[in-house]
Parts: structure tokens; C-alpha cells; sequence
């Protein structure tokens, strides 16, 4: 029987975080080719700022509800802004977000205080 009484929160697989990552990404490069001609700077800024915003106030972006995630807090709660800021922007510079703790967690969540969980 496992332990429940760790501190160590349940990361989301690998595959489901994946999944979630190429949704928004492709929502994203689509909103980029239909604006800006698939600029891959306005891909990225527009990534960066769907995922703040979703994150900020839904603590999930449409690929996370899609594979049946959620991004909280440490402690289970919602990430609020400074949290999603901070995750966000991990995220985008690529490296810390391939760079994975013991417990499962990318660099980006290490930071942010924020773990991805499986919501159903």
C-alpha cells in the first residue's frame, strides 16, 4: 500500500503533460500563421501569454483541460499569477522545463512552487 502521508505530491505522467504542451502549442502556431504568418516569435509570445492568462486565472491552459490536468500549488491550491508568471517563463526558456527533480517535477514547477496534477 502506498504512503499517502508524504508531502511529495502525484505528478501527471509524462505522456498527458506532452499531449497538453502540442495542444497549446499548436493553438498557438495557428493563431500565429492566421496573424502573423506563422512568426515564430509571435508563436512563442503568444504561447507565453495564453498560457499566463489560463494559468492565472484557471490554473490550466486548454491542452491541460483537454488531457485532464491541472496546475496547482504545492499545497493543492490554484497557481494565481505570480505563480503562472514564474512557471511561464520557465517554460518558455526550454532548458528548465526538459530538467526534471527527483519527484517528477520540471524545473519550471520547482520554481513556481507548482506541480501538474491529474484532475481526472
Amino acid at each position: 500500500m502506498p504512503d499517502t502521508t508524504t508531502s511529495t505530491p502525484t505528478v501527471a505522467s509524462l505522456s498527458r503533460r506532452i499531449l497538453a504542451l502540442f495542444i497549446d502549442w499548436a493553438l498557438a502556431s495557428a493563431i500565429s500563421a492566421g496573424f502573423f504568418q506563422f512568426d515564430a516569435m509571435a508563436t512563442l509570445g503568444i504561447f507565453a501569454l495564453m498560457t499566463w492568462l489560463m494559468l492565472s486565472t484557471l490554473s490550466a491552459t486548454i491542452g491541460h483541460v483537454l488531457a485532464g490536468l491541472a496546475v496547482r500549488t504545492l499545497a493543492g491550491g490554484f497557481a494565481g499569477p505570480l505563480r503562472a508568471l514564474i512557471r511561464t517563463v520557465g517554460l518558455c526558456l526550454v532548458i528548465p522545463a526538459v530538467v526534471w527533480g527527483p519527484d517528477g517535477r520540471g524545473l519550471h514547477d520547482v520554481w513556481a512552487g507548482t506541480v501538474i496534477r491529474r484532475i481526472r
